[in-house]
């Protein structure tokens, strides 16, 4: 084989005594790509045959996002042998990015001939499905109409628009300044300028505070919180080699007319690109792209949910419905639960294409915004105004250069929106029996066709917590706090989604309501079963008993720390000996059956006391034999260590004071 001196470092693969200039090494190596371009040029000039150096040089091109521009290096390095199969699938995403899909088509296919990478090989297939399907999106009807807002744009790049109070705020590298080695332009900084819409008052753009905008350092993608006065914002990429790749999220408030020092927040994962932050509606889910290990490809999308004490905490990768082997990044969570964002590893127009995900039916479908929001271009950082006009960024030909800010118009006649709403309060019961406000308890929605999460909050002081539900679907509610019983709730919208037909109003929000019941862990406290019964002188499970033992048996799955002994009890009725054996022959066929129900039975006691500990002495009635016969258990060991503390440190996070002052939910904002 070819060009075995070969070797990976950083994406570049050289090693000494290959004739490649150390000078592009280094460069390219420290991240300096725009500066690696011109180095390569000049060796590729005098060495146009030379695989090694027309992969390099196209390399370089795509990690300064330009990879359109590196399309004819990677067909020269194919041509001239380059052993490295990746060569293939760069060289198809390049094609796309200028627009030559069937030329794509015929790239990864002749590669698919010869491909022996596994992964690669599956990289190439996905993606040549994906192409396959491009006919479907460009013919598929359109609502959209799509304007370049020419008023901010500039040859420079201006992209990420997200709106608050008033203000439109994006990021861009239009001032110059220090040149940035990866792209060859300047710095990025984060700006603002007043708006009605897409009516632009440019007399009143400005850059940030020099406390959030560093000269030597990339600002990148905002985040707003809801009441306006807490920013999330990225930053990161000095380009030195030392922090070439890490880029973290930071937070700021605004206080008394300033914004205060900027913090890391505490899901950055060191040493990881961590970007693009967003948070939902309601301000209690932060999401945000990172190519952290443990990934599903390049960067994906992540959540975490803040806790009551002002803490990102549960953080969790979307999973394979949203994040592909390729890159996932700048998600946008709108009022109606659907989520935006952008990938190149769903089927798409161009290199990076917006999508949105929405639940339907109990499942998460994702779709292509199609043309003409999206393009052969990258298109990305889309943010909505309302539900039918919003911003995006896209370098698609005939801006005004690099990445520019677009604004939209959805004119869907039929757009009917329906917002879901689950109002719920979680309580426990009070001395009196009455039930009393229980706060601070976490709560999750799950899926109930598989327990899958679907979201998950903190109630506050009152106990109070929202979901955002979707039609026609089942949920599992599942409440959990220390020292008392995991408790689940079912919830259901299905059969209650409004007739779209009579709805005159562009939105309709429907709100449920409900309340989960905790009960509180107390040591060798009996708890009845309800309608656990036997057949006369038997002890088979019948099929009545089994539905409240199956209830038995998810609360001990969803309460893994307590074990407990499960009691048999029987009435006077017979003699003493006889009622004992029974009871103890039924308490242990109901243990039997719940570990047949994946509960391990060293958590469990059966024990059989006949008719020992009657309720109620002297019974006469059969209502009241009826009371004595009963099944019931009793916590006897809590084992407290086992229970998932929520708010465990993370790389990164600040003191509790810290989140307190600056996050905690509730705090009103501080105009200035």
């Amino acid at each position: 084989m070819r060009n075995t001196c070969l070797g990976l470092v950083l994406g570049l693969f050289f090693l000494a005594g290959c004739s490649v200039s150390k000078k592009a090494e280094k460069s390219y190596a420290n991240a300096e790509y725009d500066v690696a371009i011109n180095q390569y040029q000049t060796l590729v000039k005098k060495n146009p045959r030379d695989p090694d150096l027309n992969y390099r040089l196209a390399e370089a091109y795509k990690k300064s996002n330009k990879i359109g521009q590196g399309m004819p290096y990677y067909r020269a390095a194919i041509q001239n042998g380059i052993d490295d199969e990746m060569a293939w699938f760069d060289y198809a995403q390049a094609l796309k990015a200028v627009g030559k899909y069937e030329d794509a088509k015929d790239a990864l296919n002749d590669y698919l001939l010869k491909a022996s990478t596994p992964s690669i090989k599956k990289l190439a297939e996905d993606d040549l499905a994906s192409l396959e399907k491009l006919d479907l999106l460009k013919d598929r009807e359109s609502y959209y109409r799509v304007k370049n807002l020419e008023t901010v744009n500039t040859p420079a790049a201006e992209y990420s628009p997200v709106y608050n109070k008033g203000d439109l705020y994006f990021t861009s590298n239009r001032d110059g300044g220090k040149v940035y080695k990866a792209t060859g332009t300047g710095f990025t900084d984060i700006y603002s300028v007043k708006t009605r819409g897409a009516v632009v008052d440019l007399t009143s753009l400005k850059a940030l505070d020099p406390i959030i905008n560093d000269p030597g350092v990339n600002e990148g993608s905002v985040a707003f919180s809801p009441d306006g006065y807490t920013m999330i914002f990225a930053k990161g990429n000095t380009g030195k080699s030392s922090d070439a790749e890490q880029i973290n999220l930071f937070f700021t408030r605004y206080r008394n007319g300033r914004w205060s020092t900027p913090r890391p927040v505490n899901v950055n994962e060191p040493s990881s690109w961590d970007s693009s932050p967003a948070m939902s509606p309601d301000g209690t889910t932060l999401y945000w792209a990172s190519d952290r290990p443990g990934g599903l490809g390049g960067s994906d999308i992540y959540s975490a949910t803040l806790n009551n004490r002002g803490r990102w905490v549960d953080i969790r990768n979307l999973g394979p419905e949203i994040n592909t082997a390729g890159d996932e990044a700048f998600p946008y969570m709108a009022e109606d639960g659907s989520l935006y964002f952008s990938s190149n590893g769903h089927p798409g127009l161009g290199s990076m294409d917006i999508f949105v995900a929405k639940r339907q039916g109990g499942a998460m479908r994702v779709d292509n915004l199609g043309a003409p929001v999206n393009s052969e271009g990258d298109d990305f950082g889309l943010f909505l105004f309302n539900p039918t006009r919003g911003f995006f960024s896209s370098n698609r030909p005939g801006g005004k250069g690099d990445d520019d800010i677009y604004t939209f118009v959805n004119d869907d006649p039929n757009l009917k929106i329906i917002n879901f709403h689950l109002a719920g309060t979680t309580v426990t019961p009070g001395v009196t029996g009455t039930d009393e406000i229980l706060g601070n308890t976490k709560v999750r929605l799950l899926d109930e066709k598989d327990d899958k999460l679907i979201s998950e909050t903190f109630t506050g002081d009152d106990g109070s917590f929202n979901f955002q539900v979707f039609g026609e679907e089942n949920y599992y509610l599942v409440a959990e706090k220390p020292d008392y019983f995991t408790t689940r709730i079912d919830f259901s919208t299905v059969g209650k989604t409004p007739d779209r037909s009579t709805l005159t109003e562009l939105i309709t929000n429907v709100t449920f309501e409900t309340k989960i019941r905790l009960e509180k862990i107390i040591m060798q406290k009996p708890i009845v079963l309800e309608n656990i019964y036997y057949d006369l002188d038997k002890d088979d499970i019948r099929a009545d008993a089994a539905v409240e033992l199956d209830k038995l048996a998810q609360l001990m799955r969803d309460n893994p720390e307590i074990e407990i002994e499960l009691a048999s009890h029987t009435d006077d009725r017979a003699p003493d000996d006889y009622n004992l054996d029974l009871s103890d022959r039924r308490a242990r066929s109901a243990v039997r059956y719940l570990v047949s129900q994946g509960i391990n039975a060293s958590r469990m006691v059966a024990r059989g006391y006949g008719e020992t500990q009657l309720i109620i002495k002297e019974a006469q009635s059969e209502e009241e034999h009826q009371v004595n016969r009963r099944t019931e258990f009793k916590v006897t060991k809590y084992d407290k260590s086992k229970f998932i503390i929520e708010d465990e440190d993370q790389p990164g996070s600040l003191e509790d004071d810290e989140f307190d002052k600056y996050f905690k939910r509730g705090n009103g904002g501080e105009q200035e």
